[in-house]
């Protein structure tokens, strides 16, 4: 029996979560509807998206059969099992472990600390917009330095190796996300010629944030 196909994604033109899932269906060549929920205006918290999505939260991946998937590297992982051409992960157990260690440091360490509810919170803290704006670079950065560190120190084309893996596709949002907040990138050089060689791949460009339907 096949497996059933991806159907829809739920998500927002720049949130970094649906962005990563957005590349990875594109690599894999699967075509999907695209539902938007606008994330500075709650429309995440809408009963609608709730009966999908309890947690309220982008993105979501409903799947022909009507089962629903959701927080996006267990998309991504869905997505690798059923469809691994062309691969996201290396076939070495070890190398495999270290993207997704990548991927993770990105995915739980970085990405949540800059998110519309962290930023709420500060600045209904007290904290003025200056001050957020400089905790989001301040947190971009030095978490891409530390994932930078993480890194072979042999130089490739991609973060391991020589074709994208979970790792690249954590790491284009997330410079994506320092970049919009003005975070200065320069002490990034091999993060950045990384960026440069993915987005020059069309799954990557296609998903790039201005070339979405619900881009502002």
């Amino acid at each position: 029996m096949s497996m059933p196909l991806p159907r829809t994604l739920h998500g927002f033109f720049r949130s970094g979560a649906s962005w990563r899932v957005r590349i990875a269906l594109n690599l894999k060549g699967l075509g999907v509807g695209h539902i938007a929920h606008h994330l500075r205006r709650g429309e995440q918290k809408h009963e609608f998206y709730l009966r999908i999505n309890p947690q309220g939260l982008v993105p979501s991946l409903e799947i022909a059969d009507g089962r629903i998937l959701t927080q996006s590297l267990a998309i991504i992982e869905w997505l690798e099992e059923n469809w691994p051409e062309p691969p996201v992960l290396p076939t070495s157990s070890f190398q495999r472990a270290q993207v997704r260690a990548f991927a993770l440091s990105i995915a739980c360490d970085v990405h949540p600390l800059q998110n519309i509810g962290v930023l709420a919170r500060l600045s209904g803290l007290g904290l003025s917009d200056a001050d957020v704006q400089l905790w989001v670079q301040q947190t971009c950065l030095n978490g891409l330095l530390a994932c930078q560190a993480l890194l072979p120190t042999a130089e490739t084309t991609f973060l391991f190796g020589e074709f994208p893996t979970l790792a690249d596709i954590c790491l284009i949002p997330q410079i994506g996300n320092a970049r919009r907040f003005g975070t200065d990138l320069s002490s990034l050089p091999r993060l950045l010629a990384v960026e440069a060689a993915c987005n020059a791949l069309p799954a990557f460009a296609a998903a790039l944030p201005a070339n979405q339907q619900d881009a502002e």
